[in-house]
């Protein structure tokens, strides 16, 4: 019987705004969050705080860190601004499957953009590549983990749903420092 239950909330699967916007929201919290980083590290190897590694000249880093910085804050404004959704649906078993489709889909987008359409001219554009491949292989790996963690854990531990939402954004862009 609970399984004729379970078979009608997969069957039963649509695909609702508040789920898409949420995921979506989390991809570019994280990699926005991730190119801002990437852009004061271009900023200290420019100051000299860190040696050169990147850049080959300081204005090289200024210029860099300008976009970046830049890509960064528009990047983030996207979720704050038009998205506006700062939870995640993950209540039934149903609106787990849905976060996990979306995630996963949401990096295949971005994974399949980042590998053919941007051109590696640089090293500082190859770099921003490899951000986002590793932002959409966490997406892949690390969060659809995440998601079913949280769904189980919720019985069990009291998690509100605004923590579960900056918890599964700290967990995605922890998990995209390892794939970098």
């Amino acid at each position: 019987m609970n399984y004729e239950n379970m078979n009608n909330q997969i069957t039963n699967i649509n695909f609702q705004k508040k789920h898409m916007f949420s995921m979506f929201g989390l991809y570019l919290f994280s990699l926005g969050s991730i190119y801002l980083g990437y852009s004061v590290y271009l900023l200290m190897e420019s100051i000299g705080i860190i040696e050169q590694q990147v850049i080959t000249w300081n204005a090289q880093g200024l210029f860099w860190f300008l976009i970046l910085f830049c890509v960064s804050l528009f990047v983030l404004f996207i979720p704050v601004e038009f998205l506006n959704i700062f939870k995640i649906y993950n209540s039934s078993f149903r609106d787990l499957i849905t976060n996990i489709i979306i995630a996963i889909f949401t990096s295949l987008f971005f994974l399949i953009f980042f590998q053919f359409f941007i051109d590696p001219q640089s090293k500082i554009v190859s770099d921003v590549i490899d951000i986002g491949k590793a932002v959409s292989f966490s997406g892949f790996i690390a969060v659809p983990l995440v998601l079913f963690l949280q769904h189980n854990l919720l019985r069990t531990i009291d998690l509100k749903d605004s923590v579960s939402y900056s918890v599964v954004l700290f967990l995605w862009v922890m998990s995209s420092q390892i794939f970098l």
